[in-house]
């Protein structure tokens, strides 16, 4: 069963988390490797989960070394990020190397976290960007990083579950309309989510 939140009694202490650190890193780069699409040129979603969140935050606190105020806040910024058993959760960012590149690419994807869907089997689910993060800015310029959660309901979760259900994650933005078909051992992982 996955667990759906961290909390203060789930941090380890930093000294203790430098011991582990390296096997860690190991453990949760085999982990990600199926939780990764590609979508179009520029975006890729990585889906979170209790381990990549739990990693994360020990990374944060590992080399800022801010101490309890920092725990607090890591925990307020990343619990939300954690599916809660009815969703996928995924951090998509648009990665452009060149910065004029970019900044152009980006001023053209406003609005952007509202045009993401997964389907599952044909059933269409829209994504809904977090909305404590500011991810198209006032000019229209989209983040470089969204956080968009896909809640399903049980007959779709039921169908993501079925080995070579076909998944498709994509974009339906006027600028970015792009669609990939997700892996099965990448839906796999990610079914792993539900309860």
């Amino acid at each position: 069963m996955p667990k759906h939140t961290i909390d203060r009694t789930d941090i380890m202490p930093i000294a203790q988390y430098a011991e582990i650190r390296r096997d860690h890193r190991r453990k949760v780069t085999g982990i990600k490797q199926h939780r990764r699409v590609e979508v179009g040129p520029f975006a890729t979603f990585y889906f979170e989960n209790y381990d990549t969140i739990w990693h994360q935050i020990h990374e944060m606190l590992y080399i800022e070394k801010g101490g309890e105020d920092q725990i607090t806040d890591e925990l307020a910024a990343y619990q939300p990020l954690i599916p809660r058993g009815d969703d996928l959760v995924a951090t998509v960012m648009f990665e452009i190397d060149d910065p004029v590149r970019r900044t152009s690419v980006l001023n053209r994807l406003g609005g952007v976290e509202n045009h993401t869907f997964v389907s599952v089997d044909g059933q269409k689910i829209q994504g809904s960007a977090d909305p404590d993060r500011e991810n198209t800015s006032p000019e229209g310029k989209a983040s470089s990083v969204q956080f968009i959660h896909f809640t399903l309901n049980a007959t779709q979760k039921a169908a993501f579950a079925k080995p070579g259900v076909q998944v498709l994650l994509g974009f339906d933005h006027p600028n970015y309309g792009h669609i990939a078909v997700m892996s099965d051992p990448v839906r796999s992982a990610l079914a792993q989510d539900f309860s």
